[in-house]
């Protein structure tokens, strides 16, 4: 019999591979309590409200609870659903590489916010690109440019807000766009692996089948406190 395939991602989440907990364990969440305060910012793409790409988000979503072994992520909040742009700064996150450069690294985040704002407040870039589902991994969906150009687009768009806010983190060329369902609290056992491996593939097969092109809005710079809630501030408008 022909030993099953996993994907790279679903072994990231595999107890075998991996010697320690989940990176974001007892700063972004706890196991039992849910999330932490993690005051920070982002410039995110929410789903459009009512539409066909949140409820198959939502349906996808149900698939992962579905899981035996959902009890080992803890999954963010419906109204919390987005993809990352461009990642912003965050009270956990305080490192001169992750942080405009002429900026101390003790400003508060409210101070950090209020400096960005004004600089987004003449960010220029417009033009639109459309997004569709690439893959997915135990934390959620991976999401990219529905096209080549689509994809160049995005990639100009994070190259755009690092040149204006002047910082490029470690992963900025190679950031893997997402929409996050849930964060790990324990690794998936062995056993698990095949059972999640068919989920993931249902999940990115039924997706792009119901919506190969997602229905986001504008690029939003948004505040946090928590992953609960990501409130917007600023809207960057597509070209018409």
């Amino acid at each position: 019999m022909t030993a099953p395939t996993f994907s790279p991602e679903l072994l990231l989440y595999s107890k075998t591979h991996n010697q320690n907990p989940p990176a974001h364990l007892g700063s972004r969440y706890r196991r039992i309590g849910g999330f932490l305060p993690e005051a920070g910012n982002t410039i995110v793409c929410h789903p459009e409200k009512g539409s066909t790409t949140l409820t198959a988000l939502i349906e996808a979503r149900e698939k992962y609870l579905a899981m035996p072994e959902a009890s080992q992520f803890l999954f963010t909040p419906i109204s919390s659903l987005h993809m990352t742009l461009f990642e912003g700064v965050i009270e956990t996150r305080r490192r001169q590489d992750c942080w405009p450069e002429d900026l101390p690294l003790d400003t508060p985040i409210d101070d950090m916010t209020a400096r960005l704002a004004a600089r987004l407040d003449s960010f220029s870039m417009a033009e639109p690109f459309n997004v569709g589902v690439i893959g997915a991994r135990p934390s959620g969906l991976l999401v990219d440019g529905a096209t080549e150009k689509d994809r160049r687009i995005m990639r100009a768009w994070r190259d755009a807000f690092a040149d204006l806010l002047g910082y490029r983190q470690p992963n900025h060329a190679d950031y893997k766009f997402h929409v996050t369902f849930a964060y790990p609290i324990d690794w998936l056992e062995d056993e698990a692996l095949p059972r999640w491996q068919a989920m993931l593939d249902d999940v990115v097969e039924d997706v792009s089948r119901k919506v190969p092109v997602f229905e986001l809005t504008p690029p939003a710079f948004c505040v946090y406190e928590d992953m609960n809630h990501f409130h917007e501030l600023l809207i960057f408008d597509f070209d018409a």
